[in-house]
């Protein structure tokens, strides 16, 4: 039906009934679990497919559920025609709609018996959603802390303003309960490498997809729903905070577009624009946290000179997350994470070769993947707010 979203998930249960942790549900938010054993390709979204490689699974793992559930209840099981569930070339059911009144359903179930893995249909209704069926099966819902009208306010919001981040904000809303950090509150802050070599990441609109993903993060994070930016080659500049208002095509209009930056020479220079951010944020007292995503495509040679700074940086209330882009020869930027000598682990790092190899989703978990372990240790330092 137009407008209305079905999920599928995939739990794996244990002898209880029950999953381990949450690493055991395979859902939209995490298509991918027990180390490539199952996997959810949504590449044709009225056709969502589940591989399962059951002989991989851990021991410990009994039942495989197959779920469906109406995304934010919008409507009943019974609004829908007979659902189909083919299981591989041999099994096919067919689960009636008619009538029911629910928004969840478990579709069917894996099971081992005398140590060979078997198949049956259920179509067992279950009511609420997704949340309580999680929940039934042992997966913690995290909940903000954030009243629900609020929400539902942040939901329009975008839907108003900014349409075409709906979808990503609400994946980032995922990676974000996953790491228990949908009730943090942060600024966020993006770093452009615009030196010469970047030339064809900002043709492409690589750049631009790069401030389309993160502004979705500091919908969430900053009441004021706005990032900081700055763009460095051999000079950096500060370039306009980008919000709702402004984001599409923001990088070829702020500030006469990325080709008029007033950057100096297109040689990079990672020093100036680490001294240019800190002193920017230095000026507040705020130990309200900041998560600075760093764009650079490589040929980092300033390697002592980064890391004093970074390292005199772990001080400050300041979160440095380095995404390598297409490039190479990233120096110290890769070996930041395990330098020693600061009184918090402060940055991380990864490399992509192409941003469209990688999904949003897995995007987003990477790039969250350092920062709740900072804040803990941060929080414990006094760096930041408890």
């Amino acid at each position: 039906m137009a407008g209305i979203d079905l999920d599928v998930s995939v739990f794996l249960l244990t002898a209880t009934g029950k999953v381990r942790d949450d690493s055991d549900m395979c859902f939209y938010g995490q298509p991918e679990v027990a180390r490539g054993a199952v996997q959810l390709d949504l590449g044709q979204p009225d056709k969502p497919r589940f591989t399962l490689n059951l002989a991989a699974l851990d021991p410990a793992i009994e039942k495989v559920a197959v779920t469906a559930t109406i995304h934010d209840n919008k409507a009943r099981f019974g609004a829908y025609s007979d659902i189909i569930v083919q299981v591989g070339a041999d099994i096919q059911a067919t689960i009636a709609t008619a009538g029911k009144t629910e928004t969840a359903l478990i579709l069917g179930e894996f099971y081992r018996r005398h140590g060979e893995w078997k198949f049956r249909c259920l179509g067992l209704g279950y009511d609420g959603g997704l949340a309580p069926l999680a929940t039934g099966f042992g997966v913690v819902i995290e909940t903000a802390p954030t009243p629900a009208p609020a929400g539902m306010s942040l939901e329009k919001t975008i839907a108003e303003k900014a349409p075409r981040l709906v979808s990503l904000v609400k994946k980032a809303a995922v990676s974000l309960e996953k790491k228990r950090l949908s009730g943090v509150r942060a600024r966020v802050a993006l770093v452009l490498d615009t030196s010469g070599s970047m030339d064809g990441q900002y043709r492409k609109g690589r750049v631009q997809e790069i401030v389309d993903r993160l502004l979705p993060l500091a919908v969430h994070f900053d009441d004021d729903q706005s990032l900081e930016c700055w763009a460095f080659a051999q000079k950096p500049v500060q370039l306009s905070s980008i919000n709702l208002a402004n984001f599409s095509d923001f990088i070829e209009k702020d500030n006469l577009g990325w080709k008029r930056w007033n950057i100096g020479p297109r040689s990079n220079n990672e020093p100036a624009v680490i001294d240019a951010v800190v002193k920017f944020y230095r000026k507040s007292s705020s130990k309200v946290p900041v998560y600075i995503l760093f764009i650079s495509d490589g040929g980092v040679s300033e390697s002592r000179r980064i890391a004093e700074r970074i390292t005199e940086a772990a001080k400050l209330p300041l979160f440095w997350q380095f995404v390598g882009i297409a490039g190479r020869s990233y120096g110290i930027l890769e070996r930041l994470d395990d330098m020693a000598g600061r009184v918090v682990d402060n940055c991380n790092f990864f490399a992509i070769d192409d941003l469209h190899a990688i999904s949003e989703d897995e995007l987003y978990d990477r790039l969250m993947e350092e920062f709740p372990a900072w804040l803990k240790d941060a929080r414990a330092k006094g760096i930041i707010d408890g």
